[in-house]
């Protein structure tokens, strides 16, 4: 399936030519920085909904899925690319709940994002975690942001972060690697408690074996 907005298909070529596998996610952060402008991506990307037809649309739809905290619409994902293209759009504050965007974490992926609209605040954590269990146990807040429309950043799968709060209206554009690690941690910091996330589709062989 070929994107049928040139301007993704563009990006899409720099990435290849990065060589996202194989470099530090920083250089790749730096390729989409310098070919993104937000007024000119924010176009893009209206003009690529507007166009799908009925087949694309239903295909966007499927890879998509609901969080507590935002949207996330998978608007490209090639087996052959190592890397996919995300539109997150952030709920209204009221209509947040708790254990995601919120929480202390990290993810399966490197990725980098670019804030289309809006504003959040973004903070940084390093984390102890139990020798036998693998949770985290307790966090320490090193870094606190007000971040808004125009900026950007990479984090990698080791890092741990979170998003508190968001402005309503809050959109960003990510670039996310294929998974690197075989599931993400969180800590609740209303509760102190950590969890392990595994992804469903990596459980069905453990689902058979219970069966």
């Amino acid at each position: 399936m070929t994107s049928p907005v040139p301007a993704l298909s563009q990006l899409a070529q720099r990435m290849r030519e990065i060589d996202v596998p194989e470099r530090p996610w920083s250089a790749v952060h730096r390729g989409v920085s310098d070919w993104v402008d937000g007024a000119v991506l924010r176009a893009v990307l209206r003009r690529h909904l507007a166009d799908l037809d009925p087949r694309h649309t239903e295909a966007l739809v499927a890879r998509s899925r609901e969080t507590t905290t935002h949207f996330a619409w998978c608007l490209r994902d090639h087996d052959d690319e190592p890397f996919t293209f995300w539109l997150h759009e952030y709920k209204p504050r009221h209509e947040w709940r708790p254990g995601y965007a919120d929480s202390v974490h990290n993810h399966r992926y490197h990725f980098c994002t670019v804030i289309l609209r809006g504003g959040y605040r973004h903070e940084r954590y390093a984390t102890t975690t139990d020798p036998d269990s693998g949770l985290i146990t307790g966090v320490r807040l090193t870094r606190r942001t007000e971040c808004l429309a125009g900026d950007s950043g990479f984090l990698t799968a080791h890092d741990f972060h979170r998003i508190p709060c968001a402005q309503d209206g809050t959109m960003t554009f990510l670039v996310k690697s294929r998974p690197v690690r075989r599931w993400s941690l969180s800590w609740d910091p209303s509760t102190g408690i950590g969890h392990r996330h595994v992804p469903v589709e990596s459980r069905l062989g453990e689902l058979t074996s219970r069966l």
